[in-house]
């Protein structure tokens, strides 16, 4: 027959636990929550054993089992206690002292809770029952339990005092979180009113609590988007269905338009099993979700540079699977990102002789050593093979290696410039090597023959072995400084052009001319030089040279003859015509002219009045101021003077400085009235010269100006009758060098 046991509790769930457990073991339990209702369940139905708790209401567990032990009805029933609250050994003796069986504290481990049970039973069936108390025992019960009662309630207040403290100590720092917590915190009831909001909307959002408090969560309309109120709104109703929201995030708009985003949890608030309101919690995560675009932003700027890229860049895993490629990469293979998914293995793309060599590799990088440049031959979807660089690198997360990263540059162009260059260098090897021209490499650091061709070996004697091992300082005849200034302008022009004097192996000294140019070969510039023998030119240039110098000695000759001729006529023309020309001289010299054409001016200011032969001589002698008429022939002479010259042979434009010497810059001068650039500039520099010695010397038919006024008339009028930069000259060469016109 199924044993009856009566458990006493106030605490539903230690009810429910030893219930369950008693069951479970084919027990027939009944309950009771405090010890009055206890023993009425025994007296309408005796148990066959009781188990209870002594603090509890309405009749505590001591006083439960006196009433038991005092009732013959209930005598017999074995008593069990089992608290957690009375736990001092006076606590069990008193128990024990009232008849009851065993005192177990709580909690206790199954097993050896029906363990006591057993025992209870088997010593019960032993033993007589027992006799009811005498009255002098029942007064030391009172007093025992009186006792026992007092200690107990000064401790449950001392623990409620303690508890109390406790509380309000949890309710300062609630109420100091709550004010001082950066999170939103805030609360409502089952109708939707806001209860409670944390002073932290204030700085989050800009509002305070009391624009809220009170006020149903409809009006956070002003504080959320449309799309975030229509969801919140949706999950508020959830939480007070009773569930329990996971954390969502809101867009939300601060007191001035700002838009920031919170992230919104809640949960239901119940109070002795009903529900009651929400409390929710908004954390401002504005600043993670700029960060977050930023973050994206960055990713996408990332994969729009890495498809920009031109040069294809793909990262693999050790199983050869490529799990990221740029759109370069498929344009170099001729495929699509459906073509290298998942099941197309990396090693698909070499060619079977590059595979060993990749694997290789591989386990150079993995050990840690860095690897040049690699060149391989890939293969493209289509089954086409094209030469490239391969670069990679180990890709690692969290400090161990899970794939390569690399990129291919298709090589394709350089091999077929390499194979180009090639072709180039041989032509260019045989073009150096057979052509008739004598030519050399050389280096512009040093001056050692790199190469020499046959042409060269034959000119200069020497084998071709040796003539390789020499330097072209040897071989020249001329101080070394002129091929020092040679290599210096070969390192710096693309081009030189010297002349020089180079010395054979006979001992044969021939004048030569070398033509060079800088060119790469092999990454070091070289001197590509070409050397031509001019000796018989130079003879003849020499022969050239002194027929000239012949045939200018004859023609000053025939100058000073003229000379002479005009002299023996005017000697005051014949004076003139000297100090002219050496001012003019002297003014060519400062404006930097070249010497050959500062000779021609001499030369030219020697006779530039040659033209004055056929005017009669009582009019060039004439002490008294010339008619207008007679100065009408004089002007004639610079005409006369050209077709007198004109036909004398000279490499300086003679009869042209005569005939325009006259000419003014603003075309009032005479013979042509010539003006500017029409002008000649050795015709302009004996201009000036002209009218200052004129100017400055004595004449038949009036005394000197003078030196002053001559100076004068030219600064006067430069740039309208004479040539700036020949006026200054002038100026130049008396105000500050001193110059003085010849007695």
């Amino acid at each position: 027959m199924m044993k009856k046991i009566l458990i006493v509790d106030d605490n539903d769930a230690n009810l429910y636990l030893l219930k369950s457990l008693l069951e479970e073991e084919g027990f027939d339990v009944t309950a009771a929550k405090n010890g009055q209702e206890a023993l009425d369940m025994a007296h309408a139905d005796p148990p066959d054993l009781i188990v209870s708790d002594i603090l509890m209401p309405v009749m505590d567990g001591y006083m439960l089992c006196r009433k038991c032990k005092s009732d013959e009805q209930l005598l017999q029933i074995p008593f069990i206690f089992y608290t957690a609250t009375y736990t001092e050994p006076k606590d069990e003796k008193f128990a024990l002292s009232l008849g009851a069986d065993r005192f177990v504290l709580k909690p206790q481990e199954p097993e050896i809770l029906l363990t006591v049970l057993k025992e209870v039973w088997e010593e019960r069936s032993e033993t007589k029952p027992a006799a009811p108390k005498p009255l002098g025992e029942e007064m030391e019960f009172f007093r025992q339990y009186n006792e026992i009662l007092f200690r107990k309630l000064e401790k449950k207040i001392s623990d409620l005092e303690t508890a109390n403290r406790k509380l309000k100590c949890l309710e300062e720092q609630y109420r100091l979180s709550f004010e001082n917590v950066t999170d939103i915190v805030w609360t409502i009831d089952a109708n939707f009113n806001v209860q409670k909001l944390s002073p932290s909307v204030e700085r989050m959002l800009g509002y305070k609590p009391q624009d809220f408090i009170g006020r149903s969560v409809f009006d956070l309309v002003k504080v959320l988007t449309p799309e975030s109120m229509e969801r919140a709104m949706a999950e508020i109703r959830l939480v007070l269905s009773g569930q329990t929201i996971p954390a969502s995030v809101y867009s939300l708009v601060a007191r001035g338009g700002t838009i920031k985003h919170g992230e919104f949890s809640g949960s239901p608030i119940l109070r002795d099993g009903e529900l009651v309101g929400m409390v929710s919690v908004i954390r401002d995560i504005t600043e993670r979700k700029q960060t977050e675009e930023k973050v994206r932003q960055s990713e996408k700027k990332y994969r729009e540079l890495f498809d920009f890229l031109p040069i294809p860049v793909y990262e693999m895993d050790f199983e050869a699977n490529i799990t990221s490629a740029n759109r370069a990469i498929y344009e170099a293979f001729r495929g699509t990102e459906e073509d290298l998914k998942k099941g197309f293995k990396a090693w698909q793309l070499l060619s079977p002789e590059d595979i060993d060599k990749s694997n290789k590799n591989i386990e150079h990088l993995l050990k840690g050593k860095k690897l040049e440049c690699t060149e391989y031959n890939l293969k493209r979807l289509d089954g086409s093979v094209f030469p490239a660089i391969v670069v990679s690198s180990v890709i690692y997360s969290d400090g161990k290696p899970v794939g390569l990263r690399g990129a291919i540059v298709d090589i394709t162009e350089r091999r077929q410039q390499e194979e180009a260059l090639r072709e180039s260098e041989e032509r260019y090897r045989n073009v150096f090597e057979y052509h008739a021209a004598v030519k050399f490499l050389i280096d512009p650091d040093t001056g050692n023959i790199i190469e020499a061709n046959e042409a060269a070996v034959n000119y200069y004697g020497w084998p071709h072995e040796q003539l390789q091992q020499m330097k072209i300082q040897e071989i020249n005849a001329l101080p070394d400084e002129d091929v020092k200034e040679w290599m210096e302008k070969a390192r710096t022009k693309k081009q030189t052009h010297f002349e020089f004097r180079h010395r054979r192996a006979d001992g044969s000294i021939r004048d030569v001319e070398v033509f060079s140019s800088r060119i790469e070969v092999k990454r070091k510039d070289l001197l590509h030089s070409i050397v031509y023998d001019i000796t018989d030119r130079k003879r003849a240039e020499e022969r050239v040279k002194e027929t000239l110098d012949s045939l200018r000695k004859a023609v000053s000759t025939t100058i000073r003859v003229m000379v002479s001729t005009v002299e023996t006529r005017d000697p005051y023309t014949a004076g003139h015509q000297l100090r002219s020309a050496d001012l003019a001289r002297a003014i060519a010299t400062e404006m930097g002219l070249p010497k050959d054409r500062i000779d021609g001016i001499r030369m030219a200011g020697s006779i530039h009045d040659i033209g004055k032969l056929s005017i009669p001589s009582e009019i060039m002698i004439k002490p008294t101021r010339l008619s207008e008429i007679e100065f009408s022939l004089i002007k004639v002479h610079a005409r006369r003077g050209y077709e007198i010259l004109k036909d004398v042979e000279s490499s300086w434009p003679l009869a042209e400085m005569v005939y325009q010497h006259h000419e003014r810059m603003d075309g009032s001068g005479y013979p042509r009235n010539l003006k500017g650039d029409d002008i000649i500039m050795e015709a302009r520099i004996l201009a000036v010269a002209d009218v200052v010695e004129a100017m400055a010397s004595h004449r038949p038919y009036r005394p000197a100006i003078g030196i002053n006024k001559a100076l004068d008339e030219i600064a006067k009028n430069r740039g309208f009758l004479y040539d700036p930069e020949v006026v200054d000259a002038c100026l130049k060469i008396f105000n500050e060098k001193g110059y003085q016109i010849l007695a």
